[in-house]
């Protein structure tokens, strides 16, 4: 039985905070720890990423950061690029199959998670590889050695293929692929632990076994981390729900904004996974929150602001709050503002998608009923509002999108 010291205990402990680590948890984790610093090799902490859209967000940098955590205690982290498995669309979670994507669309997407994760992790000290390298160039045999390590009936014990199968949705022979890929993965670059969110536990505990049926001798561990919640407190934050999700190339006035809106509910869930507060602020807040003594608002207020300075700087996030201050709390109109020509008797709704106030006209609708779009303070109530204008208006859509005007 191996004795652990109680530095690296202390090191798992930490490490754990907000994970679930599989299996054996954190002694298991301790021991691998102890053994990476007396024979002076450092573990390697895998994250696959498979860029289907172009921009990173709030809840991806959950596991990020828990990657940074590793990275300063010496670890190679090893950041994978899906340019073999976003050709085929993760199935996690989905309840139909997910459209794959093109070479050239995996590479432009994953040039700008690099620039992005770079606001959290030293992506210059990490190991970066492309799983396209050698999930492209194995042979039919060498696939058919691979599919045979796992039975069609472990693979429908995943809830999403069995929900799809109970319910007659399709499933195509290629997704079964996409976690047999993943897990190969973590034999190619000889992982020691596999990162990931809750909905990756199948796909990163079949890596383990695919290790061992490749011969490694002590294979991965897991450690799961949560799902953020979007700004409506309910639906996980994703870009399929972009009016609920903060993403790290958000302005820093719409981050802090998007920020003040998360319901009360959530607050300390935002500080203890985005930010390093204590498990003794943690309680402090919750307390405060419960029982009255402070504002909600003002522990947000804090909240936004040191989330909003790790992406924008202390100066950035102080701006953004200043300008939050004066537009919600004293009602005031923002400093800089764009100024747009506008043709007389251009619609409403038309106004607003060129202005990318909207993603869509029916987004613009649905913007204008429920009284979220005002010109000098006016709500606009009629969808089929058309602009005329003999002199200068401030068009406010939502609470953070502004825009002056004129003819």
């Amino acid at each position: 039985m191996v004795e652990i010291r109680e530095e690296f205990i202390q090191q798992a402990m930490h490490l754990a905070r907000n994970a679930e680590v599989l299996p054996g948890g954190v002694e298991e984790l301790a021991v691998k720890l102890q053994h990476a610093h007396d024979t002076n090799t450092p573990l390697r902490v895998k994250l696959g990423m498979d860029p289907t859209r172009p921009d990173l967000h709030l809840g991806h940098t959950v596991v990020m950061r828990k990657l940074r955590e590793f990275q300063d205690l010496g670890h190679k982290i090893v950041l994978i690029v899906g340019g073999a498995t976003a050709m085929v669309g993760d199935p996690s979670g989905k309840s139909e199959t997910r459209p794959s994507l093109t070479k050239e669309q995996v590479e432009e997407n994953a040039k700008s998670y690099f620039e992005q994760m770079s606001k959290v992790l030293d992506v210059s000290d990490a190991e970066v590889t492309n799983n396209a390298d050698w999930l492209h160039k194995m042979s039919f045999v060498e696939l058919l050695k691979l599919s045979a390590q796992i039975t069609v009936a472990q693979m429908m014990t995943r809830d999403d293929f069995a929900k799809r199968y109970a319910e007659g949705r399709p499933i195509s022979v290629h997704e079964f692929f996409y976690p047999l890929m993943q897990a190969y993965d973590s034999v190619a670059i000889d992982a020691d632990i596999e990162l990931g969110g809750t909905d990756q536990r199948f796909n990163t505990l079949l890596g383990r076994d695919i290790q061992s049926a490749y011969g490694k001798k002590y294979p991965q561990m897991v450690m799961l981390l949560p799902l953020l919640e979007g700004t409506d407190g309910v639906v996980k934050m994703s870009k399929t729900y972009p009016e609920h999700c903060i993403s790290l190339t958000d302005s820093e006035k719409d981050m802090f904004g998007k920020l003040m809106s998360i319901p009360d509910n959530i607050i300390t869930r935002y500080y203890s996974l985005l930010t390093d507060a204590t498990k003794d602020e943690l309680e402090t807040y919750d307390r405060q929150i419960s029982d009255g003594s402070v504002n909600p608002r003002d522990i947000k207020l804090k909240l936004a602001h040191t989330i909003t300075a790790e992406y924008h700087g202390k100066e950035g996030a102080d701006k953004a709050q200043a300008d939050f201050i004066n537009v919600i709390s004293n009602k005031g109109v923002p400093d800089d503002i764009p100024e747009v020509k506008v043709e007389n008797g251009k619609g409403i709704l038309d106004v607003l998608v060129e202005l990318k106030f909207v993603q869509s006209r029916g987004e613009g609708k649905r913007l204008i009923q429920g009284g979220g779009v005002k010109i000098d303070g006016e709500k606009i109530a009629d969808t089929a509002y058309t602009v005329n204008l003999s002199n200068p208006v401030i068009l406010q859509a939502g609470k953070r999108k502004w825009a002056k005007l004129f003819n």
